[in-house]
């Protein structure tokens, strides 16, 4: 009896250190607890994402439309500086002698509850999306194996058509593709119109993209946009090359109207961009889909590959170049870290591709825009 009470009040005493912070942990678990029941139950994640994910993403894209600045990179950067505020406090109390085991605990606790937090908020907003039918089947869409014959007639397809809008966007004086960016993020509240028209589940909030402030840390974590569920921005990094600006924007676009899984966001940038009809972002949709499929022809046949690579023009050449001297100097263990966190984060949610998912963008690309391309020839 007398060990019980003493289990009992150790409990407590521990529940008293920092109340707020194990309600809120009780609280992540809880919803991450409901998320992981509707991943084995498509019909209830499909009725909570319609009634519930989906307005509340467009609520809160509408309002923080108004702030002229990303709203997700403030928060981010307020935790940061928070929990490196707080630990220096703690250590400084501990180091007073104030209540050290109490400082030492809330010090551990309060980054395990805040990530808790962060994951549950993104799996209650953002998560369920992984399980419900997938964009393609729900719109119709073909994503059937090819034959190296359909991916090298698409892939020459989007070739020429890099070098048909290679033309029409600014460049600089060494010829290099300098598409203003702010310019691109204007357009692209409505660059979806288009599409929408096409495919209704595309259907979302018109409002720009937001730019990031700190976008050279993004380069270093290899990352140039994400999509914020707990503000409903999507936000691109503003330092790596204009050329492949314009569809990233409509990459984070995509994942903002409810696209999750990333090969399918990408098939979506190069659509919705193709169809606004718009120079800047049909030359990156051009090149985005002609380097993913360009990266399979290679394996998939290498002459064929080479036959078309020399057909690409001087500018599409140039801005090539130019992405990868740019992306070479962030090549840094943080690049690695940072890739192996988010492929984790993938797998989280089953996404069993992780960061190669990128590239199963290409059957869509092929079954989509392959009658086209015989067209062409």
């Amino acid at each position: 009896m007398d060990a019980t009470v003493k289990k009992k009040s150790g409990i407590a005493a521990i529940w008293k250190i920092c109340p707020l912070r194990h309600i809120v942990l009780l609280v992540s678990l809880l919803l991450t607890g409901f998320h992981l029941y509707l991943r084995k139950n498509e019909s209830l994640a499909e009725k909570v994402s319609e009634v519930f994910i989906r307005p509340a993403l467009r609520l809160m894209a509408r309002y923080t439309a108004h702030l002229p600045f990303s709203l997700a990179e403030a928060l981010i950067a307020a935790a940061v500086l928070g929990l490196l505020s707080y630990t220096v406090f703690c250590i400084y109390r501990m180091a007073k002698g104030k209540g050290r085991l109490a400082s030492l605990y809330k010090m551990l606790v309060t980054p395990l509850v805040l990530a808790f937090l962060v994951y549950a908020l993104f799996s209650s907003l953002w998560g369920a999306f992984f399980y419900i039918d997938d964009f393609a089947e729900t719109s119709g869409l073909e994503s059937g194996p090819v034959s190296t014959e359909q991916l090298a007639a698409v892939t020459e397809y989007f070739a020429a058509l890099a070098n048909e809008y290679s033309v029409q966007v600014q460049r600089n004086e060494n010829g290099v593709c300098s598409t203003d960016r702010a310019e691109v993020l204007e357009k692209s509240a409505r660059i979806y119109d288009n599409a929408e028209s096409l495919y209704p589940r595309l259907e979302g909030e018109d409002v720009p993209v937001k730019g990031i402030f700190f976008s050279k840390i993004m380069s270093y974590l290899d990352f140039t946009g994400f999509f914020f569920p707990i503000t409903g921005e999507a936000n691109v990094n503003m330092d790596f090359p204009p050329s492949q600006f314009a569809a990233t924007v409509a990459h984070e676009i995509s994942h903002q109207r409810g696209v999750a899984r990333e090969q399918e966001a990408n098939f979506v940038a190069v659509l919705a961009s193709l169809e606004s009809g718009d120079a800047d972002y049909c030359y990156s949709a051009a090149l985005l889909a002609y380097t993913h499929l360009g990266n399979a022809l290679h394996s998939a046949d290498y002459s064929e590959w080479q036959r078309i690579y020399g057909t690409l023009n001087d500018h599409v050449l140039r801005d090539f170049a130019a992405d990868r001297a740019y992306w070479q100097q962030f090549e840094t263990p943080v690049q690695e870290v940072s890739n192996s966190f988010y492929e984790g984060f993938l797998h989280s949610y089953d996404q069993e591709l992780g960061l190669k998912s990128y590239g199963a963008c290409v059957d869509l690309l092929v079954n989509y825009y392959y009658d086209e391309a015989v067209k062409k020839d």
